[in-house]
Order: structure tokens, then C-alpha cells, then sequence
């Protein structure tokens, strides 16, 4: 694709790296074949091809408006398109060029701004997150639906983690909203990986990974937190802690692309390499160790797995849950269209209810087909999100599998 940069896209800090991702893409239109938003509403400007040319009319001087808006906040930033696209265009990266140009040019709707606002300061927050969940409990009964639906009724409690004891050493990410919407997960994990003679150390500084500001166009804010992170977990990479644990799919995707986001940061562009380097999710961890101590009889329920967009197109790693569930006896239902996106997408079942509804309900449909005795995902929000319709019962796979470890 030719492309003719404005001047003033030109001064952009990310320009160069827009005009290579825009000349990458022949607009073959594959993408548009697996987008999911593009299958519902059937317009082109809601798919990857279309949405590139929106950017590409942006950068090279075209109008501003809110109709370009409209059709990339859209976008689920799923990246199902990236893994169709046989040039290899780094869409997610463009959309980000795109939607950051367009909210320094068009003023959103006042109610827009507010519940922009409104998810940046709460989501990222865990203390102020987890009291307003303690009241949205008791006020349950008096909420929408929409809303009362977000809020689980089966939290399971942290049960105990395990003392540090072993000399292979971990860090994990604990995350924001998961600590107070599924507070055993990481619990599970620590518990789970102490079997495996791996201990979790703490970091107790490090806190939100940065992708709720920086996908809702506070990118700075998203950056500042990417390099609180970095400060918090330093000294124990120092002290040579092997790795970077992320349990929630959409927070390892993010943290994986710290190296890139900071490239440019002298005081931080060879730390940020250096951590992304380290992180993995969980599954890669459990997929490179010997699990024949895990294996049980108890593990015969027939689950269904939501292989989350930030496993399988972000970081690449479809199957690899599905494969260690094999590995230790349990029994995977089929679920047709396995690549598609729930609608969850970070906060985009608050910005686009509508959408996230319609992707949500086919998603179960597919995963219910199999008749499933439960769902299993790695990511919280997909596991938010699902469990919220109130269907089959929706949990994080480690903890399955640690349940399933109980009397081993």
C-alpha cells in the first residue's frame, strides 16, 4: 500500500513505525473474514482492511471525525486479524497510532469521557476496585441487569499459599480486578507450581499492567505504570528470579509488549527487553515442566476450553492450555470457531454493550455444544464476562486443575 504521510503525522513519535505498518498491508481482505466484528455488522469499515484505511485517510490529512472514531473503537483489538493476514501487518500497533491521533483531535460525547474516566480510575485500582464490588454485591438486587451481571455471585476465597521454600524462584503478576473477582487464581497457582518444586516471590509494588489506560487511549498513563512494574520487580530480577508469571492472558499479552512500548525510554528501553523476555503465562510454565506428579484419577469431568484472544493471537499460544488439560486426563469437549473473541475484550462490554452481548452469546452457544461440565479460560475478564450470563459455570484452568489435585 502507497502512502503519503501529512506533516503533521509525520512529527507523530510513532510515525515511521505507522508508515511501515501501512506499506506491510496489500489489502488482500482475509482479515476481514475472521474479524469478528466484521461478521456481525457486515460493513467494511468495521473490519481490519477498512479500519486501516481510516488510519491511512487520518495520517495522510484527511478529516478527523467521529465517525472515524466510532469504527475503531469497534475494533475488539482481538487480533485474530493478525494471525489470518499473510504479510504479517502489526494491526494492533497501527490501531494504536490511529485511535491515539483521534482522541488529540476529536472531542468525545461528555457521557463517553465519564465512563472512560470512570473505568480508568477504578479498574486499575485493586483497593477502590474491591469496595465498590463489596457494594455492587449488596446492591445487586436494585442494579440493571447489565450492570448486576458483571458481578460474579461464585467468587471462590483464596485459600493459603504455600511458603517460599524452593530454590527455583517466580514473580507473578497479581493483577487488579482478579484479585477481587477471582481471588484463588493466583492462590491456585502458587499452590500448584510448589508441587512442581517452584516458589512464588513476592512483589508487592507492582501493581495494574497498563493495559486498561493505554487501550483507552491514556497511553501515558499505560506507560507509567509498564515502568512502576519494572521498578517493582528489578530487584528480584536481579537477584535472579527466572521468570515473570502472568495468570490473566490479556495482562501477559501487554506486559510481553513492554520492550517494544519503551523502546525509545533511556532509562528504561533495555529493562523493559529484559522483562518481557521474562514474562510468560502461566501455561508456558506448566507446559515445560514434567507433570506426571499431578496426574489424577479425579480429573474426569468433561470441560470446554475459551482459549482467550490474548493467548491465542497475542501471544500465540493456542493449545497450549488444551494440551497440559490433556496431559493431565482431562476430557476436552470439540468447540466450533474456536478462534473467535467472546466480546469481553478489557472494557469493551462497558463500551460496546451491544456488541460484547451478541459475541458473548455465541461464544457460549459454540463452547456449550459439547455439552460440557464447565468452561475453563485464562483470562479474567473472558471468565468475567462469560460466567456473567449465568450459563455454564466459568472458571480459570489452573484452578480446575488444582481442584482436581486436592487428595493427590
Amino acid at each position: 500500500m502507497q502512502t503519503n504521510l501529512s506533516d503533521r503525522a509525520r512529527s507523530l513519535p510513532r510515525a515511521e513505525e505507522a508508515d511501515e505498518i501501512l506499506r506491510s498491508c496489500v489489502h488482500c481482505g482475509f482479515c476481514n473474514a475472521t474479524c469478528p466484528t466484521y461478521q456481525i455488522l457486515g460493513n467494511e469499515l468495521d473490519g481490519p482492511r477498512g479500519r486501516i484505511y481510516l488510519i491511512k485517510q487520518l495520517l495522510e490529512g484527511g478529516e478527523a471525525t467521529g465517525k472515524t472514531q466510532l469504527h475503531l473503537d469497534r475494533c475488539l483489538t482481538c487480533r485474530n486479524c493478525e494471525t489470518t493476514c499473510p504479510s504479517g501487518v502489526r494491526y494492533h500497533s497501527l490501531l494504536d497510532i490511529g485511535r491515539a491521533e483521534l482522541e488529540s483531535r476529536v472531542e468525545r460525547p461528555l457521557r463517553e469521557r465519564a465512563l472512560r474516566a470512570g473505568l480508568r480510575h477504578v479498574i486499575p485500582r485493586a483497593g477502590v476496585f474491591n469496595s465498590l464490588l463489596k457494594a455492587g454485591r449488596a446492591m445487586r438486587p436494585m442494579l440493571p441487569k447489565a450492570l448486576g451481571d458483571k458481578i460474579p455471585e461464585n467468587t471462590v476465597a483464596a485459600k493459603a499459599r504455600p511458603v517460599q521454600r524452593h530454590a527455583r524462584r517466580m514473580l507473578m503478576l497479581e493483577g487488579c480486578v482478579q484479585r477481587s473477582l477471582s481471588p484463588n487464581t493466583n492462590a491456585a497457582t502458587a499452590r500448584v507450581l510448589d508441587k512442581l518444586g517452584i516458589s512464588i516471590e513476592n512483589a508487592p509494588q507492582a501493581g495494574c499492567c497498563g493495559a486498561t489506560d493505554y487501550h483507552l487511549n491514556a497511553q501515558q498513563a499505560g506507560l507509567e505504570r509498564a515502568r512502576r512494574n519494572i521498578d517493582a520487580w528489578w530487584p528480584a530480577i536481579e537477584a535472579g528470579a527466572e521468570a515473570i508469571i502472568q495468570t490473566a492472558s490479556g495482562c501477559g499479552a501487554f506486559v510481553k509488549e513492554y520492550g517494544h512500548l519503551l523502546r525509545d525510554d533511556p532509562r528504561y528501553a533495555q529493562k523493559a527487553q529484559r522483562v518481557s523476555e521474562l514474562t510468560r503465562d502461566l501455561v508456558e510454565v506448566l507446559s515445560a515442566e514434567k507433570l506426571d506428579t499431578l496426574r489424577t484419577t479425579e480429573a474426569e469431568r468433561r470441560v470446554a476450553f475459551h482459549c482467550p484472544c490474548t493467548l491465542q493471537h497475542a501471544q500465540k499460544l493456542g493449545g497450549a492450555v488444551e494440551g497440559v488439560l490433556q496431559r493431565l486426563g482431562f476430557e476436552l469437549t470439540a468447540v466450533p470457531d474456536g478462534h473467535l473473541c467472546c466480546g469481553s475484550a478489557g472494557t469493551y462490554s462497558f463500551t460496546q454493550p451491544e456488541l460484547s452481548k451478541q459475541l458473548r452469546d455465541n461464544r457460549l452457544d459454540a463452547l456449550e455444544s459439547g455439552k460440557p461440565d464447565l468452561i475453563a479460560t485464562a483470562n479474567i475478564g473472558c471468565q468475567t464476562h462469560l460466567d456473567g450470563a449465568g450459563r455454564t459455570r466459568v472458571r480459570h484452568w489452573i484452578e480446575i486443575v488444582e481442584d482436581a489435585l486436592t487428595d493427590a
